[in-house]
């Protein structure tokens, strides 16, 4: 399915070739080492093969920035979404949700439990309704894509920001589909879901244009919302690379991917067509 997962994690060593990922060589250091690992771990069909003697005993969550983590154990029922562990004094949370194993929940028991889950749109839905329930976890997602996540029971609506616990704010984002939502996390990290994401290729901010379910006028119209109205400096995107810029810079980068989609063709919905 053309996952990114593998080569987010271990450039070094896995690219895209054909559509697919490509294990060029083996790992020549222990950093390149630990980084297959994580993408072995990570890979939603478990396509890398290793020995499992001598794997270290904690691989994921992976901490980012200060209590920023990566969740890995990406889910195939997801096409291989990052999900993303931000531990707060008030009650952790978790910005999508990886693939369910009692052994992953263990991780988060030791780490404070999960008190809410924030849902970016349904795409990304699945496993959360299992996470909720081993935690007691509040579940967020916005109204109109609430069908896919019946069991939420914290619903935003409409196209206004919210609070939604102190320092989190949800913005709307409709776009790639009707309700999807970016989270902004202490104007710092902006969790973006389908909407946003760094590109490899051109070296900017990109969106999955090829994967646009909803509207893409919509789309254009969210970006320009979210450059004008938050600051963050971090992008933590569902697919796709993260990047961490001045707040400045991404401000002006959001603009400018709006008025380059404004100037340019819309493309055919083809999943496989997607530019990394």
């Amino acid at each position: 399915m053309n996952c990114d997962v593998a080569r987010q994690l271990a450039p070094e060593t896995v690219v895209e070739a054909g559509a697919r990922s490509l294990l060029t060589r083996q790992p020549a250091d222990a950093a390149e080492e630990l980084a297959l690992e994580r993408a072995a771990v990570a890979c939603p069909v478990r396509a890398i093969r290793r020995d499992p003697e001598g794997v270290p005993a904690v691989l994921f969550p992976m901490r980012l920035d200060r209590e920023v983590y990566l969740c890995g154990y990406n889910s195939a029922r997801t096409f291989g979404a990052n999900a993303y562990l931000v531990r707060r004094p008030e009650g952790n949370l978790l910005v999508d949700t990886p693939r369910w194993t009692s052994a992953v929940a263990s991780s988060y028991e030791e780490l404070g439990g999960i008190a809410h889950i924030l849902l970016t749109h349904r795409d990304h839905t699945a496993h959360a309704r299992r996470f909720a329930k081993h935690f007691g976890a509040r579940v967020w997602i916005h109204q109109d894509d609430k069908d896919a996540a019946p069991y939420a029971d914290r619903v935003l609506r409409g196209r206004e920001p919210a609070e939604v616990l102190p320092g989190v704010i949800a913005r709307p984002v409709p776009g790639h589909t009707r309700g999807s939502v970016v989270y902004v996390v202490d104007d710092r990290y902006c969790f973006t879901g389908d909407t946003l994401y760094w590109s490899r290729t051109a070296q900017d901010l990109e969106v999955f244009e090829t994967v646009v379910w909803y509207s893409r006028p919509e789309l254009v119209g969210s970006l320009l919302r979210l450059a004008e109205e938050a600051r963050f400096s971090w992008v933590l995107p569902g697919h796709g690379d993260r990047c961490h810029r001045p707040a400045e810079e991404l401000r002006d980068r959001l603009a400018r991917l709006a008025a380059r989609m404004e100037g340019r063709p819309p493309r055919p919905l083809d999943i496989g067509a997607v530019e990394w």
